[in-house]
């Protein structure tokens, strides 16, 4: 890989319900909102090189790539890896109450009933960038989920992790060179060998 864009996938009906979902399936599809957004990213990336698209394993990121590549025959890869965070107990409820939970607990806490951590998150979105630095294909659109998105431009910036995170924009790709990201996974999983929060 010599350079990758990561975006956000396109707005979908949970986001724009204010529902959480962390489970992959097929109840959160694109919105026509989000429909028009991954058309933009595609015109976005008009004349651009592209070689290999990846997505997480939730349909509604594949579906803003498709949308996004339409009239391109590129190969795609899947990476669970770059799933969304796993919230166990709100999982169907409203955002607000997890990012609220989330909010005000430390990096290796679990949500109850059976979710995921951030540190655990992250860890796994490092490997799965890992995965895509390690490609052969030069250029590379990965679409993932707006908390991938967050933890890898925080750490290609240098900048301190904090409990709560900026917001991600829907469908924007983000570019990185492969000295970027590999720097950026090495603040990451610094990080990580001793996680907290900085106020």
């Amino acid at each position: 890989m010599q350079l990758v864009l990561v975006a956000r996938h396109a707005e979908s009906e949970c986001s724009a319900q204010g529902i959480v979902n962390g489970k992959p399936n097929d109840r959160c599809p694109l919105t026509k909102r989000g429909q028009e957004e991954a058309h933009a990213l595609g015109r976005s990336l008009v004349g651009r090189q592209l070689d290999l698209y990846v997505t997480s394993a939730f349909r509604r990121a594949r579906r803003t790539a498709e949308v996004a590549l339409a009239g391109r025959e590129l190969p795609w890869l899947e990476l669970a890896e770059l799933n969304d965070i796993r919230v166990g107990a709100f999982e169907g409820g409203a955002l607000d109450l997890y990012t609220a939970w989330a909010h005000t607990h430390e990096p290796e806490e679990r949500p109850p009933g059976g979710g995921e951590s951030r540190v655990e998150a992250a860890a796994r979105f490092a490997r799965g960038l890992r995965i895509v630095l390690a490609r052969a294909e030069p250029a590379i659109l990965v679409v993932t989920h707006g908390l991938v998105v967050s933890f890898l431009r925080e750490a290609a910036a240098g900048q301190a992790f904090r409990a709560r995170h900026a917001p991600v924009p829907y469908a924007r790709p983000f570019e990185f060179s492969a000295e970027e990201l590999s720097q950026a996974l090495d603040r990451l999983e610094t990080w990580l060998k001793d996680p907290h929060w900085s106020e």
